[in-house]
């Protein structure tokens, strides 16, 4: 599996020429909101050509659902799937076209193409927040999307997580970096990769002090 980080909490996964996006956020809608979300890293351009077959969002929060971004991929001529969580739902499907959307709770399961995606529990500010599961049929790789540390997350979760994706700003009911790895500890996920930093703050991820920590690159493919 190729994962590129697209800043905040936005990922590419590209297996065999398939591409499922999480959460994009590729614009600056946040900014028109509150100036002090300006981005701090342009956009690259390149990621919006991208053609994705899925699109998860995990919330109904700007910088993971945002229409100026999710335009680019959901035209009147695209056929893209979209696993979106329930308040986020109504958003999405306002695109319309040969897409297909696909609601999200904690529990539901979508698979396509040999990936199984699986919706988790997240203790989030948007109460139909979740996580998602992807299992490639060789390695499980969990987006816990925005959350705070709760310990019944962990009763949804497999125990055999390669990675762990998650974020570490401590702000908008967002885990710590201390808090953050504790989770990444109680996971047990082979490798961890700090989320939701460097876009919007001044934050150094090499302060999170996790062993297994793979620091992302933005608009890079990981060494996972």
């Amino acid at each position: 599996m190729k994962i590129t980080w697209l800043g905040q909490a936005g990922l590419l996964f590209e297996k065999d020429g398939f591409r499922v996006i999480i959460d994009p956020y590729l614009s600056d809608s946040c900014e028109k909101l509150n100036p002090k979300s300006k981005r701090r890293v342009p956009v690259d351009e390149k990621m919006l050509k991208i053609s994705p077959n899925i699109i998860v969002c995990t919330h109904n929060h700007l910088d993971h659902l945002d229409p100026d971004t999710l335009k680019h991929y959901l035209t009147e001529d695209s056929s893209v799937t979209v696993l979106c969580s329930e308040n986020g739902f109504p958003e999405v499907r306002r695109f319309g076209g040969d897409n297909n959307y696909v609601l999200m709770r904690p529990g539901t399961v979508w698979t396509e193409k040999g990936l199984k995606f699986s919706a988790v529990s997240a203790e989030h500010s948007e109460p139909t927040a979740i996580g998602i599961i992807i299992d490639d049929g060789e390695k499980k790789y969990y987006v816990t999307g925005d959350t705070l540390y709760n310990k019944n997350i962990f009763t949804e979760l497999p125990l055999d997580i390669y990675a762990v994706f998650l974020p570490i700003n401590g702000k908008g009911n967002n885990m710590n970096m201390t808090d953050a790895a504790s989770f990444a500890k109680e996971v047990g996920a082979k490798r961890t990769i700090p989320l939701h930093w460097g876009l919007f703050d001044s934050l150094d991820p090499s302060d999170f002090g996790v062993e297994n920590a793979v620091i992302p690159k933005m608009y890079e493919v990981m060494d996972l």
